[in-house]
């Protein structure tokens, strides 16, 4: 063995750094004063020119690991370390992409810190599903929402899957049904507990009655003048104070029929007129129909257009039927 070279002890780190030979040498003797003789970090930051947070992570690091902590992973110790997660989240990460394809890693790891109180990283997340074990199940837990009988058991699989860690968005996309579904279902489980997970009747539970005994009596006194009809009815109790609408006032004019036996106000005869374009003969008056197309499913024809129809008023025929578009007809028009 070839004698060692001997120096002078120094504490100048520069020289220090030099005559380390290894990289973990060189950690320790960044370290050694903290860990040593307990200088500050930020003292032995201003020595080396090193950052004080990373001194102080690396003491701490040394303190519980020891000279373990001064040597980096390898490669190989990089790839396994997804190994050392507990079997039950690795089944569980390979459970979750095989039951939903569209998770993304970001999910992934927020499941399984909901359930294990652990962040995975993503690329720990993808070694996993690269050569983790083999899914466990198949099968949907879940079916769609609309074809889940019990509506109970619709919102139930929704805040079951929200407990678990599936974002909002997830959840609507796997039971195919629309966010604002699953947002209205969980805040009715906020609210409520589990009996806001029941079917409720949409019934109207606090019927406003408008309409009183004395607003039909009333409206009787009105109706005994045939003449008078729901609009007529409804205009002169606005005058008197008594607001109800149209409809209730045609209703309580139908009741009032069916019990007192009232009749219906006479329909004036109508006439029926002549006319006032009417032709006797042939070619004798034209009329023109202009009719504008906004929307339509023409194939072929883009935008609007007019349709102008030229029709002989004695046999309502169209001898001449021109399609125009909105340029053509205004320079016609013009």
């Amino acid at each position: 063995m070839p004698a060692r070279q001997q120096r002078a002890h120094t504490e100048e780190w520069q020289r220090v750094q030099q005559y380390c030979l290894w990289p973990e040498q060189r950690r320790y003797e960044h370290l050694r004063p903290i860990v040593l003789f307990g200088d500050l970090p930020n003292d032995r930051a201003g020595e080396t020119g090193g950052s004080e947070r990373s001194l102080r992570r690396q003491a701490d690091q040394f303190d519980a690991a020891g000279m373990a902590s001064l040597f980096r992973p390898t490669a190989r110790q990089v790839q396994d370390h997804h190994r050392s997660l507990p079997p039950p989240m690795r089944q569980r990460i390979v459970d979750l992409q095989a039951e939903y394809t569209n998770f993304s890693m970001r999910e992934i790891a927020q499941i399984c810190y909901v359930q294990f109180g652990r962040r995975p990283s993503h690329h720990t997340i993808k070694q996993v599903l690269a050569d983790g074990p083999p899914p466990s199940r198949h099968e949907r837990r879940f079916l769609p929402y609309a074809e889940i009988p019990d509506p109970f058991a619709r919102r139930f699989a929704v805040v079951t899957l929200h407990a678990e860690g599936w974002s909002a968005a997830t959840i609507a996309a796997y039971l195919r049904t629309a966010r604002s579904t699953i947002y209205a279902t969980l805040k009715r489980f906020t609210d409520e507990g589990v009996h806001g997970l029941e079917e409720k009747s949409r019934a109207n539970t606090r019927p406003v009655r408008r309409v009183d005994l004395a607003t039909k009596n009333v409206v009787r006194k009105l109706q005994e003048n045939p003449e008078l009809g729901a609009f007529r009815i409804y205009a002169a109790l606005r005058h008197m104070g008594i607001h109800v609408s149209r409809a209730t006032c045609g209703r309580i004019l139908a009741e009032n029929r069916a019990l007192y036996g009232l009749g219906r106000p006479p329909k004036e005869p109508k006439e029926p007129k002549e006319h006032p374009y009417k032709a006797h003969y042939r070619h004798q008056i034209w009329s023109v129909d202009v009719r504008y197309i906004e929307h339509h499913q023409i194939p072929g024809i883009m935008g609007s257009f007019y349709i102008i129809s030229i029709l002989d008023n004695f046999s309502r025929g169209a001898p001449r039927t021109r399609r125009m578009t909105l340029t053509e007809a205004g320079a016609e028009r013009r």
